[in-house]
């Protein structure tokens, strides 16, 4: 009886966003400065002025914004590239962004062979590699558009993963909810359907 019961228990996941909940700040800014180096970076964020007025009176869209800086940083640089940047970057420079309390929180789920998600807005170009290197199971984040030539377009691939895509892209992955056990960690508006959508919830709470 024991053991149907341990084969019929549902699977416990624990999806965890990450800048600003596993991190002490946004990732993408420091990606960028990593890769274009300070004089470009500088010269870029004066250029995205306007965009950032538009989004704040509402004139464009948050993933309009996020696509003009991934147009001005990195249109046209070949992926292979920018992935070894990123395997760099999730090595030297993600260490020393992390949260001791949330890292121990995270570590603790692996330690109880719980499913563990990386669900955020960053690109999963440095989400990868940094989730191999900690052990985590799956990775949604998101996704930067491709030419033919494997070259970055500027646009995302489908929707910027916050809100209401954390959970749809949660389902794709995972299923329906009712199959398994959920643990969510969010520090942000963005994370509030995710967190809505758990049966364990944690807002800026590690």
């Amino acid at each position: 009886m024991y053991f149907m019961y341990v084969l019929m228990k549902p699977r416990i996941i624990a999806a965890f966003d990450f800048d600003g909940t596993l991190t002490t700040r946004d990732t993408f800014m420091p990606f960028a400065l990593f890769i274009v180096g300070p004089g470009k970076w500088l010269w870029t964020l004066f250029l995205l002025i306007p965009s950032v007025f538009q989004f704040l009176f509402r004139i464009i869209t948050r993933q309009e914004l996020k696509e003009r800086a991934i147009t001005l940083f990195l249109q046209n640089m070949p992926y292979h590239e920018l992935e070894e940047a990123g395997k760099e970057f999730a090595a030297e420079i993600i260490p020393k962004l992390l949260k001791k309390n949330a890292m121990n929180r995270l570590k603790w789920h692996l330690e109880q062979d719980h499913h563990v998600i990386l669900i955020s807005a960053s690109p999963e170009v440095y989400l990868h590699p940094w989730a191999k290197m900690m052990g985590i199971h799956n990775v949604c984040g998101s996704r930067l558009e491709l030419d033919n030539q494997g070259h970055v377009t500027g646009k995302l691939m489908g929707l910027n993963c916050r809100a209401e895509e954390k959970v749809k892209r949660l389902k794709e992955l995972m299923g329906n909810e009712k199959e398994y056990e959920l643990y969510a960690y969010g520090n942000s508006r963005g994370d509030k359907e995710l967190l809505a959508y758990a049966d364990h919830r944690y807002f800026r709470k590690i």
